[in-house]
């Protein structure tokens, strides 16, 4: 007799998000060894997420209005004229700009493509995962302005750095050939070829940037929810 009972559990297991399996079981722990702090918890937590809900409320509806309307084409200005100049652009645009760090890949490999100045694309590229706007707005509702600030300075200040750095030794061969396949667009994260058309600001008369807002307001709103 053949034993499902494994191939069954292993394939739930593979299916269970572990982050809110890990949630619920540390409330389920927390009110059997210690029933007493169970509702102190669950009031503290709600009421945090209570003050930050107008933070996660304008980052989800924000990101999603900038996917939909693929007003992320306009980050490809930043690499236009001058390399210090496109350097100290892609960092700033990169420390606003939604991207997480497997988003930024196939925009990076897009720009390489296009015969974007190295230094500008390093730039960019460790900017844009540390801060985006969601990020930005979530650190200043539960850790203050002054810590989100920092950390916006800061990730333009290892873009800077790193895309000086990487201009400096532009002429290694090391760098001679960046990007030796075409860039797969639309692999990690749902990103579709960020730097064609322009931006459709009437996106909800278009059915597919509608739902491009939709899919990508909800997945925001519960990645933030679960990550909080």
């Amino acid at each position: 007799m053949t034993d499902t009972s494994l191939p069954a559990a292993r394939l739930w297991w593979q299916k269970t998000d572990k982050a809110w399996l890990a949630l619920v079981t540390l409330l389920a722990l927390t009110a059997f060894f210690d029933p007493a702090q169970f509702r102190p918890t669950v009031t503290f937590t709600a009421t945090a997420l209570w003050h930050t809900a107008p933070f996660i409320a304008f980052a989800v509806l924000a990101v999603a209005t900038m996917k939909a309307t693929g007003a992320e084409t306009l980050l490809a200005r930043a690499f236009e004229g001058r390399q210090t100049r496109m350097i100290v652009l892609a960092a700033l645009l990169g420390g606003l700009s939604p991207f997480c760090s497997c988003e930024v890949i196939p925009f990076i490999a897009a720009m390489l493509a296009l015969g974007a100045p190295l230094g500008a694309v390093m730039a960019f590229w460790l900017a844009s995962p540390l801060m985006d706007p969601a990020m930005f707005l979530i650190t200043s509702g539960t850790l203050g302005w002054e810590f989100a600030i920092a950390k916006t300075l800061a990730a333009v200040g290892l873009g800077l750095f790193g895309g000086f750095v990487t201009m400096a030794a532009a002429r290694s061969p090391v760098f001679a050939d960046p990007l030796r396949e075409k860039p797969r667009i639309g692999d990690c994260c749902g990103v579709k070829k960020p730097l064609e058309g322009k931006p459709v600001w009437r996106f909800w008369q278009n059915p597919e940037r509608a739902e491009t807002f939709r899919t990508n307001a909800l997945e925001n709103a519960v990645f933030l929810l679960k990550w909080l």
